[in-house]
């Protein structure tokens, strides 16, 4: 009941926002889709995962039922000074195990989060009422696991919880890959992330340097006109 409320609290958002509105009630109609399509996005993820379900779960940290190529496919992953994680499509969207690079990046710890939900590990920043990260990630989640071809992700701001547990703001660029067995069966899917923060964070301060300059010359300039 609770999905079907929500999916028609979307259509009817996104319909107002399709209409005449002023500022502040455009930007009231953002948040409510934002939050809606999040809490849509937790609920499918939990109830079904992504399509198509695989026949079997996966056993955290593990590779049960793979292929030994998968397996060693896994293994020169796992060995990458890139950030990657292992994620089992089925309900839940459990994590079936994460890289080193992939723990530093996200500070985390690989036995802590391996077997635990995706979305549990990885919510949305609760302080942020704009924050995308969930709803974005799950519906590239969704393309690669549809289409069977890997999904590249746009820049996305998706904070993450530090050790004491307070969300730092981290930018990232994701890609979402599927990955088969031996007989062409989607058995999990691989998240790669960069973390691009501090070229998202130089490039807004030089935009506000460049606005701090041209501003008041702007309005100097106008001045001398009047």
């Amino acid at each position: 009941m609770r999905q079907y409320i929500l999916q028609q609290n979307i259509e009817l958002f996104r319909r107002q926002l399709a209409g005449p509105s002023d500022e502040a009630t455009h930007r009231t109609l953002c948040m409510l889709l934002m939050s809606a399509e999040r809490d849509l996005a937790y609920i499918i993820a939990d109830e079904k995962g992504v399509q198509p379900r695989v026949s079997s779960r996966w056993v955290a940290g593990a590779f049960s039922g793979a292929s030994e190529r998968v397996a060693e496919y896994w293994r020169s992953v796992q060995n990458s000074a890139h950030p990657y994680l292992l994620l089992d499509p089925g309900p839940g969207l459990h994590i079936v195990d994460v890289n080193d690079a992939y723990a530093q990046a996200t500070m985390t710890n690989r036995s802590a989060i391996a077997g635990r939900s995706l979305f549990e590990v990885f919510p949305d920043n609760p302080a942020d009422p704009s924050a995308d990260g969930v709803n974005n990630l799950f519906i590239s989640l969704q393309i690669a696991a549809e289409t069977g071809r890997p999904h590249e992700m746009a820049i996305q701001r998706y904070d993450v919880r530090d050790l004491r547990g307070n969300f730092v703001e981290r930018h990232w660029q994701p890609i979402n890959s599927p990955v088969y067995d031996d007989n062409g069966n989607l058995i999990c899917l691989l998240h790669h992330v960069e973390d691009v923060t501090a070229e998202v964070q130089s490039r807004q301060h030089r935009l506000e340097q460049t606005a701090a300059i041209t501003g008041p010359a702007r309005t100097q300039g106008g001045a001398n006109e009047i």
